[in-house]
């Protein structure tokens, strides 16, 4: 798994780092009870403090996304299809505004923009 740390975002690397392997679960990529790489690894890998990368860790078992194994590490919660679908949701609604903002700057009125949507829709 690839992530992308962007220093030049607002959002702090630790929540980066979270969201990250949030989508990875959502899409499927990392399954259930698969082991995420380890606290150190990671850190060395992204070039982070070990404390960042355990932050990071910390959300996502308090979310509960993860678990941990006291000398094991840290794992892939058995799938939670509600917690998918708020990600899912979630990275929709991210997508929907960016194109809202495009919309709005070509000129498109709202009923042009759900026109719009209903032709992609029915072409699924």
């Amino acid at each position: 798994m690839f992530i992308r740390i962007d220093n030049q975002s607002s959002d702090p690397i630790y929540f980066q780092i979270a969201e990250a392997f949030k989508r990875e679960i959502a899409r499927g990529g990392l399954q259930a009870d698969e082991a995420l790489p380890s606290i150190r690894n990671l850190a060395k890998d992204l070039r982070i403090s070990v404390i960042t990368t355990k932050r990071a860790y910390e959300e996502l078992e308090k979310e509960g996304y993860i678990y941990t194994v006291a000398g094991k590490g840290c794992f892939v919660s058995p799938r939670n299809e509600e917690l998918v679908r708020e990600e899912r949701l979630k990275e929709m609604e991210s997508h929907l505004a960016r194109a809202a903002r495009l919309a709005q700057l070509c000129g498109l009125t709202k009923e042009e923009c759900k026109e719009a949507l209903e032709l992609f829709w029915e072409e699924e």
